[in-house]
This record gives C-alpha cells, sequence and structure tokens, in this order.
C-alpha cells in the first residue's frame, strides 16, 4: 500500500515554464506514484512567480531561477539551506514544423535571420525573453524587431507560430519543444548564447514537513536531472547552496 500524504494535502509547487513537459509528462506522475503525494503544480515564467510571491501567494515548493531562489532565502521565504539545483537551458529559435530553417549558425546569421523575419515572437516576463531584450540593444537591432515584435507576457511563446502572429520564436530551448507542430531550429550561436540555471528549495513555511522535503530531494535527485535531459534540459553545474 502506498504511503499518503501525511497532512492530509497535496504539496502545491509553483514552478517555471523551463521544466513544465518534464514534471507534467513524467516527473510528478513518478514521484505520486512511488510516494503517494499528490502534488498541485502552477507554471509561470519566473518573473510571474515572483509576483504573486510578493502579492502573498507562497508555495510549499519552488522551482525558479537559481539567483531568485537565493534571493527568496535571503528574504526568509524559501529554505536556502535545502535549495537543490534542477537543470539549466540556454536560449534558443524555432519555427513552425516543415518550415525552412533559417541560419542561426553565426551572431551575423542571427542578426539576419532576426531583421528579415515578418515578427519574431518573444515573453518579456521570462528570463529568456529578459535577456533576448538585452540582447537586441547590444545587437543594435531593438527598434527593427520590436516594431514587427509579437510579445507574449507569459506562456509559451512558439504558440505564435501555429497561429501564424508570428514566423519565428524566442524562449528557452526545453520551453520551445513543449510546444506540438514546431520544429527547434537550434540553441543561439556561442557569442549570443546564454543558459540560466534552475533551482528547486521548500518555503520557509514548508520546510520541516516531509511531503515538500520528499518532493524537493525527488525533483533535485540525480535521476531526476537524467529525466530532464529527454526534454532539451542540462545538468546544472552549481551544486552548492
Amino acid at each position: 500500500m502506498r504511503r499518503q500524504d501525511s497532512a492530509g494535502r497535496r504539496v502545491s509547487l509553483f514552478s517555471t515554464l523551463a521544466v513544465q513537459a518534464a514534471l507534467e509528462q513524467r516527473l510528478l506522475r513518478e514521484f505520486t506514484e512511488e510516494t503517494g503525494i499528490g502534488v498541485q503544480p502552477d507554471f509561470d515564467p519566473t518573473s510571474v512567480l515572483l509576483e504573486r510571491i510578493n502579492s502573498g501567494e507562497v508555495p510549499d515548493v519552488l522551482i525558479a531561477v537559481t539567483d531568485d531562489i537565493r534571493q527568496l532565502s535571503a528574504q526568509g521565504t524559501v529554505d536556502g539551506r535545502a535549495r537543490l539545483p534542477v537543470a539549466r537551458t540556454g536560449i534558443g529559435l524555432a519555427v513552425r514544423a516543415r518550415t525552412p530553417r533559417p541560419l542561426i549558425a553565426t551572431v551575423d546569421d542571427l542578426v539576419r535571420t532576426l531583421l528579415d523575419a515578418r515578427s519574431v515572437a518573444y515573453s518579456r516576463t521570462g528570463a529568456s525573453g529578459i535577456y533576448f531584450a538585452q540582447l537586441l540593444g547590444r545587437l543594435g537591432i531593438a527598434e527593427a524587431v520590436n516594431a514587427r515584435a509579437t510579445i507574449v507576457r507569459k506562456g509559451f511563446a512558439a504558440a505564435t507560430l501555429l497561429d501564424g502572429r508570428a514566423d519565428l520564436a524566442v524562449q528557452q530551448v526545453s520551453e520551445l519543444m513543449t510546444v506540438p507542430g514546431v520544429d527547434v531550429v537550434g540553441p543561439f550561436p556561442a557569442d549570443a548564447a546564454h543558459d540560466t540555471e534552475f533551482s528547486i528549495a521548500p518555503s520557509t513555511a514548508a520546510a520541516e514537513w516531509s511531503p515538500a522535503s520528499e518532493l524537493v530531494c525527488f525533483l533535485g535527485s540525480e535521476r531526476a536531472r537524467t529525466a530532464y535531459g529527454a526534454f532539451g534540459l542540462k545538468a546544472p553545474l552549481s551544486t552548492e547552496s
């Protein structure tokens, strides 16, 4: 018989979109099957999750950008001592499936591809979109690209490829891979590349609650990191809290 949640409730989880596919399609199901502990996930870009937390919504467990987890730890919102690095992913570009793949092998290729696009979709609230907006400024093409850009407040930018709002989508590679019917052209070239690392930690209120601790250990385990690889995610670089 599977052990039941000792508190009689499901573990609430706030998570970045970058790991949504891995959690929904595999890991949360495996965790519940093995432990009998239910999980109530809520997915949003990290910046949106931070807004919600600052407004008073505090989940039992949080997966977010590592630097933001550290900041929340300093504020006393999450238990940084229990933080585990989960995965990292780079920013990339996608097109609708079965359409020509543009060149992005070099920064010059990327610039031409972005300038030639009818519309580029990206989210300004996610870590990838924040970086991409800064990159456009460094490349000197922000005005030209943003004049025709499709801005997504939250969610998957690649969804705009399916309804024709955009012909290119920029987001974390793992997030682009989540949308059926699109092809990931690849990550940005080395001189424009940017990896974002994500970590998991319990809230301070749930730090001593066994189901929350078990979820943190499971999703931050080596076994889980192997599973993340099937969803476009890479092993994290850091291991310290």
